[in-house]
């Protein structure tokens, strides 16, 4: 499918980890106080035929002040309605299950568990009930989701590369911090044609610019009794509005590319990248590519002119570009499942 707002709506973050910091002198100095957490409360349709609405809550991990023993553990922990529309009449939407539970974070890795609920009964999953001919089912998330580097000195250069218009564009990252994605196992849902998926592979920040870069998000799933396979590569770029101090007006854009190298740029297409800075023809949209292009704009209310975001009002706009509803599924599946890493800068 190529359809613009192919994943549309809005969500609001509180970061009350930013605006209720520790006032007892027990953690560690500049933490937030106990209890505290960021609540992201949202409202958003994929694909105009399924909507996913409701909170993902999330608890740092906090420090004593003296020895530096953990004093909380850090946890996400989802509360979302799935729903669908009618095709015939999107008037007509009906709440069908949940996606819900607990992803501890691994005291041990630093890494969020997307399994380790279950040993606190409260296990990652969706569960779907029976509606008409659809029958009910359950299925869980697993593996593991490493987060940012909490300390930065160690983070390395990386090179990333993309060919367009017959020609090999570069972008150094100074300072890269992979997000990792270790053998996830993305759910199945809220339609037993949205299959289970693995998804293997990093997404890199890049501390001086605020960019991701991925050279290659693998998610492997079976459909109609036939293995499939998407790779995706391309950036996400953070670009502040020249008013942001005033306006607190931001955006990512979007720039993924599925399968890239079995969708190489036609030659009657190359032209228009040919006169183009590396730089410019890294981040340039290409429509001959499968691809998720569009922009997620945030607004953010800050409490100083150096302090980081106390709230956000986010507005997704993605737009499909020769993409399978399960292609643009799983790529918003995860991006939920990294909703702190990808908001907490």
């Amino acid at each position: 499918m190529t359809e613009e707002n192919v994943i549309s709506g809005t969500m609001d973050i509180e970061f009350e980890t930013r605006s209720k910091l520790d006032t007892s002198g027990d953690l560690k100095k500049g933490s937030p106080a106990l209890g505290a957490k960021d609540t992201y409360k949202f409202a958003l349709q994929v694909g105009k035929t399924t909507e996913f609405a409701g909170t993902i809550t999330r608890m740092p991990k906090l420090f004593s002040s003296v020895l530096g023993r953990t004093k909380q553990d850090a946890s996400l922990y989802y509360s979302v309605d799935l729903a669908v529309f009618n095709p015939a009449d999107l008037k007509q939407k009906k709440v069908v299950g949940k996606w819900v539970g607990t992803v501890p974070m691994d005291p041990e890795t630093g890494a969020f568990d997307l399994s380790g609920g279950k040993a606190k009964e409260s296990a990652l999953r969706v569960k779907v009930d029976t509606m008409g001919k659809a029958s009910a089912f359950e299925d869980a998330f697993a593996g593991k989701l490493v987060g940012k580097a909490e300390k930065k000195e160690g983070l390395a250069s990386s090179i990333y590369e993309r060919v367009v218009g017959g020609r090999t564009v570069k972008v150094t990252v100074k300072k890269s911090d992979p997000m990792r994605f270790e053998n996830i196992a993305l759910a199945m849902g809220p339609a037993p044609s949205y299959p289970k998926t693995v998804v293997v592979g990093r997404l890199d920040y890049d501390y001086e610019t605020g960019n991701y870069f991925s050279d290659g998000i693998t998610f492997r799933y079976a459909l109609d009794g036939k293995d499939y396979e998407d790779i995706v590569t391309g950036s996400i770029k953070w670009v502040k509005e020249k008013d942001y101090e005033t306006s607190g007006k931001s955006y990512y854009e979007f720039n993924l590319r599925f399968n890239e190298a079995k969708n190489k740029t036609a030659t009657n297409e190359s032209a228009a990248f040919e006169k183009m800075s590396e730089e410019d023809a890294f981040f340039a949209v290409d429509n001959s590519i499968p691809a998720l292009t569009g922009r997620i704009s945030y607004v953010d209310v800050k409490s100083g002119e150096d302090s980081p975001p106390t709230s956000s009002k986010v507005t997704y706009a993605l737009n499909a570009n020769k993409l399978t509803k399960q292609q643009i599924m799983n790529f918003f599946k995860l991006w939920l499942l990294a909703v702190g890493p990808t908001n907490d800068e």
